[in-house]
């Protein structure tokens, strides 16, 4: 990539995948019902898309007037534009609506974004050339995934009150924004309005929701940063004043403090990724304990410059590739499991306990890859298995097993005794998962 991605020619298609522009079947509601003269609308579509599917949608009509029996219930989005969901087959889609040029420029950017393992939602079609019965233009559709077990910032606070959750969404927040900014991607609309969360552990993760006011650099200038510092700070402020508006946060509650919790723990974490150090080149193994911190933040040094200065006194170390989820990697290699990074550092910790337990130390000691087989076979498949099916929609499976794993610490605490994993499963079962909300598919028709 080089320089920022040019704005890009609608009548282009949007990707080398993409389909072409679609002709679409006779259906009720359907583009081709309005009549012959009006051209369907060009669809451009990306992996698993139903490209036929959606062309059965009814582009002639502004997505405002798009019949509530499409939308199944689901909750029309708050944002600056039209946003509304639909289900398509097994998938539930995001449909914004935007100008032509503005949608398949952030369908670019978003998928730039995705080929460079950023969180977000997954950008599925773009759509151009609509037309209404009559043949008025349409603004186009931007279509991206459901993210599935996220929830916007108000959903946290309106079920949520674990201590510090806009603390946690904050920090969350400044995490996205370095990873962001380490793969020359400015913002430029840094807010919780455009970020979706997935419960992490005891944390949550961040993704982004939109990018069309994003640039994608080979890399970002200092002051290309602190812009979307600022603009972060500004909007945090009035996220926080809308949760008081709303009720959902004290009324003492300083809005701008939000915004500085921000701007701190992304310094924080900015500095101790990217900057320089100089040592002596006797204190080699202190390469060693700076790895050991990125890995305890969740990060990776993928590529290291070492320079020894013209006395050969001192040495200077750079960080030139730093890659996040250290620990969703190490147990992806390990279990097979895909699971956040929180998630993944509780499941590790978990992992580590079970092989020292002395049931298990009494064998030959297993090395790490055996005690991970034995992990998956005797703790966590049979908490996953044991989950009603019915209750699978409740939380992703990284997040029970933290959460299970929590509960029955909790319960050892309060009996005094170990709790045997059968036990500690149905107890899980009955007194905590089953009471939970689903969150799947976040559903509220509230307005805040």
């Amino acid at each position: 990539m080089s320089g920022t991605l040019p704005p890009p020619d609608p009548s282009a298609q949007a990707s080398p995948s993409a389909t072409t522009p679609n002709s679409a079947p006779a259906s009720v509601g359907g583009a081709a019902s309005v009549g012959a003269a009006v051209p369907a609308p060009e669809i451009h579509t990306v992996r698993n898309a139903g490209h036929a599917a959606l062309a059965e949608l009814p582009w002639h009509l502004p997505l405002a007037e798009w019949p509530e029996k499409l939308l199944g219930g689901l909750p029309r989005g708050i944002s600056r534009h039209v946003v509304r969901y639909v289900e398509i087959g097994d998938e539930v889609l995001a449909i914004k609506e935007t100008d032509d040029a503005q949608a398949t420029r952030e369908f670019d950017i978003l998928g730039a974004l995705g080929n460079l393992d950023v969180p977000l939602v997954e950008a599925r079609a773009v759509v151009g050339g609509r037309r209404t019965a009559s043949g008025q233009a349409l603004k186009g559709a931007l279509i991206t995934a459901y993210l599935e077990f996220s929830l916007p910032y108000r959903a946290l606070f309106s079920r949520d009150l674990a201590e510090d959750t806009g603390g946690r969404l904050v920090d969350a927040l400044a995490v996205l924004l370095v990873r962001l900014h380490l793969v020359g991607f400015y913002w430029g609309d840094v807010s919780l309005s455009n970020t979706l969360f997935r419960r992490d552990a005891d944390a949550y993760a961040a993704y982004v929701v939109d990018a069309e006011t994003g640039e994608l650099h080979d890399q970002l200038s200092d002051g290309q940063r602190n812009m979307d510092l600022r603009i972060a700070r500004m909007n945090i402020a009035g996220d926080f004043l809308d949760l008081q508006a709303a009720g959902l946060v004290a009324p003492e509650t300083d809005p701008l403090a939000a915004g500085e919790r921000l701007c701190e723990s992304y310094n924080a974490l900015w500095a101790e990724l990217t900057r320089v150090e100089e040592f002596s080149v006797s204190e080699r193994w202190r390469i060693d304990e700076r790895i050991r911190r990125l890995n305890d933040l969740g990060f990776d040094l993928g590529e290291l410059t070492v320079t020894t200065d013209i006395d050969g006194i001192s040495l200077l170390v750079s960080p030139k590739v730093v890659e996040p989820n250290h620990h969703s990697r190490r147990l992806l290699r390990l279990t097979g499991i895909g699971a956040n990074e929180n998630q993944a550092r509780a499941m590790l910790n978990d992992l580590d306990s079970f092989r020292s337990a002395p049931e298990i130390a009494e064998f030959d000691e297993l090395d790490e890859s055996q005690a991970a087989r034995r992990w998956l076979d005797e703790v966590y498949k049979p908490l996953i298995q044991a989950i009603p099916e019915n209750l699978t929609r409740k939380l992703e499976p990284g997040q029970i097993f933290y959460e299970f794993a929590e509960h029955r610490r909790t319960m050892a605490r309060a009996r005094q005794r170990d709790i045997p994993t059968m036990e500690a499963i149905a107890y899980f079962i009955v007194d905590y998962l089953a009471n939970l909300p689903d969150e799947i598919r976040y559903v509220d028709s509230k307005k805040f």
